[in-house]
């Protein structure tokens, strides 16, 4: 797979299509590996937390989630696709169903969790789905203890970055192989209890506006978040 480099950050430079065919290949591996679905805000947090910034290295592929990250691209002279982690993670788990692959979820509430996969199973009734968590828990050995005892192909951990990112680093350590991916907020838009953004929206590369105008508090987060983020892209074009 083609990458573009963002910072020390080598970023998937691919059609969706071709993202779902290697992260088919990566489940169907012989070892445990991760996708990220990297935005402006994790990349900030990478330049304050060394850790982090070495997961980001070694992760398997880098999706390019946030529109953020492909308009920096566009500043540094390099287009590429966006791909939403939330509609590749839904296409790859009906690849899943089609083939029988065992999945795993954690995350968000009871109450949440058990709607999201509600919902799927209208769409996908033969998903099989060996293992499911809430993402309330003090202890999460056990649940890495849990996923190895399942063994799931495919690990949907949706705790929020960077807690969804360590939490699958570590959990790789108890798992054969398959593949594991953070997805943020999806289960909560799968539930329905979060609408997501309009079609526009989202063609737009607007969902973020959609998302702050229906919940302010996300205005902490974007700011000064995303006015950082641009300012070293722009540092980094220039050599400043």
């Amino acid at each position: 797979m083609k990458t573009a480099k963002l910072f020390e950050y080598d970023i998937a430079d691919t059609t969706q299509k071709e993202a779902l065919d290697n992260a088919l290949r990566l489940i169907e591996g012989n070892r445990p590996a991760q996708i990220v679905t990297i935005n402006p805000e994790m990349v900030n947090f990478s330049f304050k937390n060394t850790e982090f910034a070495d997961l980001l290295k070694d992760a398997d592929i880098l999706l390019p989630d946030g529109i953020g990250i492909k308009i920096a691209m566009s500043i540094l002279g390099k287009k590429i696709n966006r791909i939403a982690g939330i509609d590749f993670a839904y296409k790859l788990l009906l690849d899943c169903e089609k083939s029988g692959i065992p999945v795993a979820m954690v995350g968000t509430s009871e109450e949440i969790l058990n709607k999201a996969v509600e919902n799927i199973k209208k769409d996908m009734p033969d998903l099989k789905i060996v293992y499911k968590r809430n993402g309330f828990f003090d202890n999460p050995e056990e649940i890495y203890k849990e996923l190895q005892t399942t063994a799931p192909k495919l690990v949907l951990a949706a705790l929020g970055s960077p807690k969804q990112e360590f939490f699958i680093r570590d959990a790789k350590k108890y798992l054969k192989n398959g593949l594991l991916i953070g997805i943020g907020g999806s289960f909560d838009v799968w539930s329905g209890e979060i609408k997501r953004a309009p079609v526009i929206f989202q063609k737009l590369g607007l969902e973020w506006l959609y998302r702050v105008t229906t919940q302010p508090a996300r205005l902490k987060r974007i700011f000064p978040a995303m006015p950082v983020f641009f300012l070293n892209v722009i540092k980094k074009k220039f050599g400043v």
